[in-house]
């Protein structure tokens, strides 16, 4: 029993001892460098060898295996949610976006932001992300727009017009000042603010300005004929229907990259 005993505390003894192995810590290169790689493989050089409109489950298997071999790649959740919000099956999707999101906040939250507005509709949700980013960042962009222009946007889905138009007037004022011309679209939600709070000349100053950079915006002139309506110019307006019914038939409505999935705010469809 003795002996028994004196082995154990022996092999204890040794074990405590032995020395330790170190624990070698990846570097942020190389965790760039090594999921870099993963992405390559399992979206470049699988993934995208499919269509994901008629192949989605090809799609998504490829980055499952991604996954497995490494769960923390947030560009891999978010191409998982991708295709899943462009076929209008948004809650699926934003599952895998919050993946993304968690992985790579920096990166993914104001995407994340921009898909609550502009696909899920979500806006109070949108929100929340927006203001987020504008603490972390700053009124920086994500496609092609402010985080103040996609609050905005979302205030005027909650019926909150004063709001909307408070933050484009700063937005608008802001792209003036940086780049001596603010965007159509801008002004045409700027407008939008304007007309849901029945300033019928104020909107059209606005859809003026709008139209003036892009003539043939049918949205625009669909809204500002509306405002003659209202002012009882009714020829003025019925001509005015006309183009803009004419200019949508040819194409020329809000011409966001992705308004080719997605109807935005007050887009017009005929």
């Amino acid at each position: 029993m003795y002996y028994k005993l004196s082995i154990i505390i022996l092999s204890l003894f040794f074990l405590q001892c032995k020395e330790k192995e170190p624990v070698i810590t990846e570097t942020t290169e190389a965790k760039r460098i090594r999921q870099d790689s993963i992405i390559t493989k399992y979206l470049y050089n699988c993934a995208t060898s499919y269509n994901y409109r008629v192949q989605m489950q090809e799609w998504q298997n490829c980055l499952d295996q991604g996954l497995k071999v490494d769960s923390t790649v947030a560009y891999l959740w978010q191409q998982k949610a991708m295709p899943y919000f462009k076929a209008k099956k948004y809650e699926v999707g934003m599952q895998y976006l919050d993946k993304a999101v968690n992985y790579k906040p920096e990166r993914w939250l104001s995407y994340r932001a921009f898909i609550k507005c502009i696909f899920a509709k979500t806006y109070k949700d949108a929100i929340k992300d927006f203001e987020i980013c504008k603490k972390r960042e700053g009124n920086t962009y994500v496609m092609d727009h402010t985080y103040n222009f996609y609050i905005a946007l979302s205030y005027l889905q909650l019926n909150q017009f004063k709001k909307a138009e408070n933050l484009l007037k700063i937005d608008i004022a802001e792209q003036e000042e940086e780049w001596g011309e603010a965007h159509f679209v801008d002004l045409f939600y700027f407008g939008i603010s304007k007309f849901e709070q029945g300033q019928w000349e104020d909107a059209i100053v606005q859809f003026d300005k709008a139209l003036a950079i892009y003539p043939t915006f049918s949205d625009a002139e669909y809204y500002k004929a509306t405002c003659l309506m209202r002012l009882n110019k009714d020829e003025e307006a019925n001509d005015l229907y006309a183009k803009a019914r004419l200019d949508a038939v040819n194409g020329n409505s809000i011409n966001e990259a992705n308004s080719i999935y997605e109807t935005y705010p007050y887009q017009v469809r005929w």
